[in-house]
């Protein structure tokens, strides 16, 4: 096999007449800036074998980078190789200005991954409970997990600052998903109430049609033209109009241990949102071991997120048996099941139940996620048996839960992302 020939660079003439390798020379900055990066991803033990000096602005990330992944932490091959401790300390003041340093120099959202990772690395969730160290974190959804989860060990004085944390991110996730969510619902209950004497402009003419298939009629044509057929819609079908009457009865179903902190905060805000639609009927339930039904506090989700505890055992077919008790209607009753299906309590009696849902008219949804953290860890094997029921599970967006949601008053299938769950 012959070997390729070396590249000639191109040569051109500078102002005082010698030549130029300019292929060379446009490669150097970025050359440069890509030795400045690997500098900075592997910290200063590479400072030799990179053969770049950090100076100004880019110092200081680099402290922040080492305060965090230095020494004793995790990274292979990177930042963790040495003999140091990573720096942040056990000190509030410390904590403070380094948390102000990164805001300072990177995006919002490599902030959130290098709080995550400072909290989960270096065990700083105790100063989480210090009002001043709240004020200087960037808030989002992970954070306002953390808060939960330390709730029962907040000092009081603690209490209102997280509160605020927790509102603000609430807030912004409310404007993000409340008007689609909306808007997409109510079209479903109005298209999920079907009348039979509709007004012209009411007609579902898609579901008349194929009603009425069988009432199809040949019409012979005139004077040697082709036949032509129509069909006589003797039962029209329309779209209900919108009434403040319930038509729904809708149960969210929270599995509340740690793992599914992103999912307890999206499900705990789209609560609300149901609950303030007329035409729905809501119920939230929180569950692990034990069951919480927080129902009464859903006009308020931050008032629902502090009435959760996160972490502990699960005991799915208690909670189950719970929302099974308050099924009226079967019929007009959607059930969301959101969960990792690791079980703790009676595994056949979990299947049992649902099944004796839907076998009553009831939807169930089961949702191993409600987030955007990407694939979630869930057991497959109880996932594949409630597949086997007909009650597929699968991770969702918060995006998507509107359509799935709608697809499920509708009595439609449901939108389930890549069709299937793996087992």
């Amino acid at each position: 096999m012959t070997a390729h020939a070396p590249q000639h660079a191109t040569q051109d003439d500078d102002e005082t007449g010698e030549t130029v390798d300019t292929e060379t020379t446009r490669a150097r900055p970025a050359d440069g800036e890509r030795m400045r990066r690997w500098r900075m991803v592997l910290g200063a033990d590479s400072a030799e074998s990179t053969g770049c000096t950090l100076t100004g602005q880019d110092v200081a990330m680099d402290g922040a980078l080492d305060a965090l992944y230095g020494g004793g932490g995790k990274k292979p091959g990177g930042r963790g190789g040495g003999g140091r401790s990573a720096g942040l300390g056990a000190s509030a003041p410390s904590v403070a200005r380094w948390l102000g340093d990164i805001r300072r120099y990177f995006p919002s959202s490599v902030v959130q991954v290098m709080q995550r990772d400072a909290i989960d690395r270096l065990g700083l969730s105790a100063l989480l409970l210090e009002p001043e160290m709240l004020e200087a974190v960037e808030a989002d959804v992970h954070l306002v997990g953390t808060l939960l989860s330390l709730n029962k060990a907040m000092p009081e004085t603690t209490k209102e600052t997280a509160r605020a944390v927790v509102r603000k991110v609430v807030d912004d996730l409310e404007k993000r998903l409340e008007s689609r969510t909306r808007a997409t619902l109510t079209g479903a209950l109005d298209r999920s109430a079907r009348i039979s004497r509709p007004r012209h402009r009411d007609i579902d003419w898609d579901r008349t049609i194929r009603a009425n298939l069988k009432n199809y009629l040949t019409i012979p044509g005139a004077d040697g033209e082709e036949a032509t057929g129509t069909v006589v819609p003797e039962r029209l079908i329309g779209y209900g109009r919108a009434s403040q009457s319930v038509k729904k009865d809708v149960i969210l179903c929270i599995d509340q241990s740690g793992s599914m902190a992103a999912s307890v905060v999206y499900a705990s805000v789209f609560g609300a949102v149901l609950a303030s639609m007329r035409t729905l009927a809501t119920r939230l339930v929180v569950f692990d071991t034990a069951v919480v039904d927080l129902t009464d506090q859903l006009d308020d989700p931050v008032d629902v997120l502090f009435g959760t505890q996160l972490g502990g055992g699960t005991d799915i077919n208690r909670a189950l048996a719970y929302c099974q008790s308050k099924i009226t209607r079967p019929a007009d009753t959607v059930v969301v099941l959101i969960s990792d299906l690791y079980e703790g309590g009676i595994r056949d009696e979990m299947l049992k139940r649902v099944a004796a849902m839907k076998a009553s008219g009831v939807q169930f949804v089961t949702l191993l996620a409600l987030s955007d953290e990407g694939a979630p860890a869930y057991d497959h094997e109880h996932a594949a048996a409630l597949g086997a029921l007909g009650a597929p599970a699968f991770a969702c967006t918060p995006d998507l839960f509107p359509d799935i949601m709608a697809a499920a008053i509708e009595k439609r299938p449901l939108p389930i992302p890549d069709k299937e769950v793996q087992p």
